[in-house]
């Protein structure tokens, strides 16, 4: 009976399948795709902005959208940049080096009707954002840095945006990380405007200046 049962054990482990990576929603608050779902891959790392973060932080964007040029840095699941295109957002480059996150955007972008071209709706760019941004020359009105925590990408960024003038005069820089990460250095120019905690998340909106 042992023997019999150790290979039927051993044949349902040989076809057992492989556990596929489940797929999660974000959800566009406001603008004109205001309630629509979109799909996103459960990947290890990938932590989407919540709503209430999200919230408050488009709450200080408010009037400062319209017609501007962003960059999402660390795009992710595309929380931010579908929400800023959303709003009334000229185009949004969405840089994700993830090749089943970058995937899943440009399959968003098809699916909101979004566009595609650096003028006009989402541009995909798969891509690490630090080799991107270095070879960069357009500069931005609105940029949004949303790292993987712990990862120490936050500072990079923000030196190469200043240093490669990736920045329009007044450009708005919003900074997602980890509450505990008190001592960010950021260019001096940069002043600070808003500046929230909520949980294991810091949260800042800075201008150029």
């Amino acid at each position: 009976m042992t023997r019999k049962f150790n290979r039927s054990l051993a044949k349902s482990s040989q076809h057992k399948k492989k556990p596929q990576a489940t797929t999660g929603m974000i959800r566009i608050i406001a603008g004109k795709w205001r309630g629509r779902r979109l799909p996103v891959h459960d990947i290890e790392g990938l932590r989407p902005t919540t709503d209430r973060v999200k919230e408050t932080v488009f709450n200080w964007l408010m009037n400062e959208i319209d017609q501007t040029r962003c960059l999402d840095c660390f795009s992710g699941s595309g929380s931010l940049g579908f929400e800023v295109l959303s709003r009334g957002a000229t185009s949004v480059t969405m840089i994700e080096k993830d090749h089943q996150a970058a995937k899943q955007l440009a399959e968003n972008v098809t699916l909101l009707s979004a566009g595609n071209t650096e003028e006009f709706g989402a541009q995909i760019v798969k891509d690490d954002c630090l080799s991107y941004l270095s070879t960069q020359t357009t500069p931005y009105d609105l940029v949004f840095i949303d790292p993987p925590f712990r990862k120490n990408l936050a500072e990079p960024v923000c030196e190469l945006l200043q240093s490669r003038g990736l920045l329009t005069p007044s450009a708005l820089i919003y900074v997602e990380i980890e509450s505990e990460l008190t001592d960010l250095t950021v260019p001096a120019n940069w002043q600070l405007l808003k500046e929230k905690t909520a949980g294991q998340v810091s949260f800042r909106l800075y201008q150029n200046s």
